[in-house]
């Protein structure tokens, strides 16, 4: 009897992968430091691209792996605990985000089967171990047994049963965030599902020319007109329909042209073009930071002779808002306070903006994170710091002066019920009808107050509210 056994497979480093390597960190640092992708990421490809041997298509990769993975979390997650044995919390953090990378590569990508289930084994070889790593496997091709279409006739509710939790599946989204955006959006089954696709987009990059200072037909020059579009709405606005690099501009290097949602520009221009009686000398930004707003306005504050006030609570904020600022060619000042405990006196400007701190649910295109992150009991402590900041603004304007109240958020929470409360608590003030002042601007419902939206104006989730102070 032949009791030879077969010689043992020598062991085999794994192979590290910088790209997926790379991913992995960025998820890890959104998990374990509730981090936004959008802060996390450009680091960590500039330090890979320093490092050498990682070049655009890389880079893109990385980033299509990164942001496809957090947008359709939940999903994944729904799909993973089909394939498990044991409830997902139960399941290291680690080898979940290794798992939803897998995920993402055969249900969200064109990479062939074998190649995204081969590349994630090894990316888990090198990140979790060579044991983990055999569960990894055993989950992906179970996982790869099903294309996208097929797992989510699976996994999702019926929609006849419970409609938001079947379209939070289908548009990873979670129910109670689906619930409010049909509110807030009102319509019917195609819009909602329109809204929610928009959010699991990629959003372009838009930059901002600052008036004075540089001109949109300059930024589409120096892009190139196979790289850039003019914005759809604002005459400062240009769009990089490739993603593109913004620092590569002299305009954007300089200060005299920065990257800012069109959606951002609307509700400042809104603001600076609302007629107001008598002086136009004192603006306030009550809320400024970053600065995108405030670069913006104090811009156009310059033209007409106005100075700006720009107001930041927390300090780091406030030296991005003097950052922003800086080389605008009228005059403008930046101070640290809190808007609601304001250092100026009470009647004192012409124009305020006060842009309320809020969940950033129109913001999930740019931050997918966001929406997992973010719960119901959120919105009530948001409620009194967006309270307070509205009624400062309308106690620092003067009678005849335009407070504009915006958030990056449609959930009518933090929209109109805001200002209804304020108006009816502290009186002394009455709506402004800011549609005429988008007038090129489609669908912008009933007003007084204005709502935009990523599916019918390729903008973020914009809210404006503009009042007059009558006494």
């Amino acid at each position: 009897m032949n009791d030879r056994r077969r010689p043992a497979k020598p062991y085999r480093r794994p192979k590290k992968d910088p790209v997926r390597v790379l991913a992995f960190e960025a998820l890890r640092a959104v998990d374990e430091r509730d981090a936004y992708a959008n802060l996390v990421l450009p680091p960590l490809l500039r330090k890979a691209r320093e490092d050498g041997g990682f070049d655009a298509r890389d880079a893109a990769l990385a980033t299509e792996l990164v942001y496809g993975t957090l947008r359709w979390q939940g999903t994944y997650d729904e799909i993973v605990a089909e394939c498990v044995d044991r409830p997902l919390r139960e399941v290291d953090p680690p080898v979940l985000d290794v798992l939803s990378l897998g995920a993402h590569q055969l249900l969200g990508t064109r990479i062939p089967t074998h190649a995204a289930v081969s590349a994630t084994v090894e990316l888990a070889r090198v990140v979790l171990g060579d044991g983990r790593a055999k569960f990894v496997n055993a989950v992906l091709r179970k996982i790869a047994a099903d294309d996208l279409d097929g797992w989510l006739r699976r996994v999702a509710p019926p929609y006849d049963e419970d409609p938001e939790a079947h379209l939070g599946v289908m548009h990873a989204h979670p129910r109670w965030v689906v619930s409010a955006l049909w509110d807030a959006l009102g319509g019917g089954r195609a819009g909602i599902e329109d809204l929610l696709a928009a959010d699991n987009e990629r959003p372009e990059v838009t930059l901002v020319a600052r008036p004075g200072r540089s001109g949109a037909d300059e930024l589409l020059a120096a892009a190139g007109e196979d790289r850039a579009l003019p914005g759809r709405w604002s005459p400062y606005a240009v769009r990089l329909v490739d993603g593109g690099e913004p620092g590569a501009l002299d305009a954007v290097r300089e200060g005299r042209a920065g990257v800012q949602d069109e959606g951002s520009q609307l509700v400042a221009m809104a603001l600076a073009n609302a007629p107001v009686e008598g002086a136009d000398a004192r603006w306030l930004d009550g809320c400024a930071g970053p600065g995108g707003k405030a670069a913006l306005l104090a811009a156009l504050a310059a033209q007409r002779g106005a100075t700006l006030l720009a107001a930041e609570k927390q300090p780091h904020r406030a030296r991005l808002v003097a950052r922003a600022l800086a080389g605008n060619p009228g005059p403008y000042q930046v101070v640290t306070a809190d808007g609601t405990r304001p250092v100026w006196r009470p009647g004192s400007f012409d124009r305020v903006l006060v842009d309320v701190p809020c969940t950033g649910l129109g913001a999930l295109r740019r931050r997918p994170e966001a929406r997992w992150r973010r719960r119901p009991a959120d919105l009530e402590g948001f409620a009194p710091l967006q309270r307070g900041l509205l009624r400062e603004a309308l106690a620092a304007a003067r009678v005849g002066g335009v407070v504009a109240y915006v958030t990056c958020s449609p959930h009518l929470a933090e929209t109109r019920a805001v200002v209804d409360d304020v108006l009816k608590s502290a009186g002394g003030a009455e709506w402004i009808d800011a549609r005429p002042l988008l007038p090129d601007v489609p669908g912008l419902g009933d007003g007084p107050d204005v709502q935009l939206w990523p599916h019918l104006h390729g903008t973020d989730a914009m809210y404006l509210a503009l009042l007059r102070r009558t006494d």
